[in-house]
């Protein structure tokens, strides 16, 4: 009786401070919840990045800290300087319709003839685009309702659009602070892999840092790239915010649809706003960047790694359906652990096997 008592006393025991370990860590994760992704991307951007800024300081002379700067001074101005011009250039033409219209004088021109040829929406947006050019006032009357549920859903993605802004602004600043401390930050790493996994911890902490470096350049690598050529084709051509539509594309590539859902509407645009002969050319230029991804991600997905290029590709498309774009790096490093796991365990079942067949 006295054995079960005093059994009893240390499962109750155990019990209250699993209890209370579980409470202090759930504190801290509502705590740091609105953090969690913000450092989650610092950590993506300092491995994805740490390769091109010991260059960099190599290039300066080893001058760690100087090459840091330039590093998160870069990375912050392509995120804010265009930002603030496409906000400037958004409120400068709202400002300039506004004040046209007050005045009188806005006028929208008639369609082209060809706009009612475009697929689904041809038609009826011919009829509306007509009726606003012939009596802009009462067209906008008529469709009030539809305007304002356009115009809420504009300020609705504008403020999303500018909160993950501001999470990547956070990101750049916390990747700085990790590159600053690499060594330790990954010596930490290796620490806990072998602490969760034996000494086999270790080589699953540098292939969690290989897989992240890896989907980087393969997906959001070639996303850019894809953004970029896109970008420059409908310069060539003259489609109005180009670069809207370029970051359009790159982020339809990152998530892994086909650029081509963007660039076909604008292929469409280009034949009735051009002339033949350069909206074909862009047509082509359009097709080859939207099926450029085919070959250019073998050349970069899975690079410095020992685990198939499929496995990596499946793990960023699961984990981007399943839990969004940082499922991209997640899935990615999942399935390539799981798959040295699995390998690993065949290598060592083979030994067995060969020696019961004797």
């Amino acid at each position: 009786m006295a054995v079960d008592t005093e059994h009893t006393k240390r499962v109750i025991d155990t019990a209250i401070r699993l209890g209370a370990v579980a409470l202090v860590a759930y504190i801290c994760f509502l705590v740091l919840r609105p953090f969690i992704l913000p450092v989650a991307w610092g950590m993506i951007i300092a491995v994805a990045m740490y390769p091109l800024h010991l260059r960099l300081a190599s290039a300066l002379g080893g001058r760690s800290k100087l090459a840091l700067t330039i590093f998160t001074v870069a990375g912050l101005a392509l995120l804010i300087v265009p930002t603030v011009l496409l906000i400037g250039s958004v409120l400068d033409a709202f400002h300039a319709t506004q004040a046209a219209y007050e005045a009188g004088t806005l006028h929208v021109p008639p369609p082209r003839e060809g706009v009612q040829e475009w697929p689904i929406v041809g038609e009826r947006l011919y009829e509306v685009w007509s009726a606003a050019s012939q009596n802009l006032t009462a067209t906008l009357d008529r469709y009030t309702e539809q305007i304002r549920g356009l115009a809420r859903g504009i300020l609705a993605a504008g403020a999303g659009a500018g909160v993950t802004i501001l999470h990547f602004v956070i990101s750049v600043l916390i990747a700085a602070v990790l590159m600053a401390n690499a060594e330790a930050c990954h010596e930490t790493a290796r620490s806990i892999g072998r602490r969760l996994a034996g000494d086999v911890g270790a080589d699953f902490a540098d292939l969690s840092t290989a897989t992240t470096r890896s989907v980087a350049q393969g997906v959001l690598g070639v996303a850019l790239i894809q953004a970029l050529l896109a970008g420059v084709g409908m310069l060539a051509v003259g489609v109005p915010a180009a670069g809207v539509w370029a970051l359009l594309v790159l982020v339809l590539a990152i998530v892994q649809l086909p650029p081509l859902v963007v660039l076909g509407p604008v292929m469409v645009y280009v034949f009735s706003a051009n002339e033949t002969v350069p909206a074909v050319i862009f047509m082509v230029w359009g097709l080859i960047v939207s099926a450029s991804d085919t070959f250019l991600k073998p050349i970069f997905l899975g690079r410095g790694l020992d685990i198939p290029m499929l496995v990596i590709l499946l793990g960023a498309i699961g984990g981007m359906l399943a839990t969004g774009v940082i499922g991209l790096f997640v899935g990615a490093i999942v399935l390539a652990l799981a798959y040295t796991l699995f390998t690993t365990w065949l290598e060592q079942l083979e030994p067995s096997q060969t020696g019961a067949e004797e």
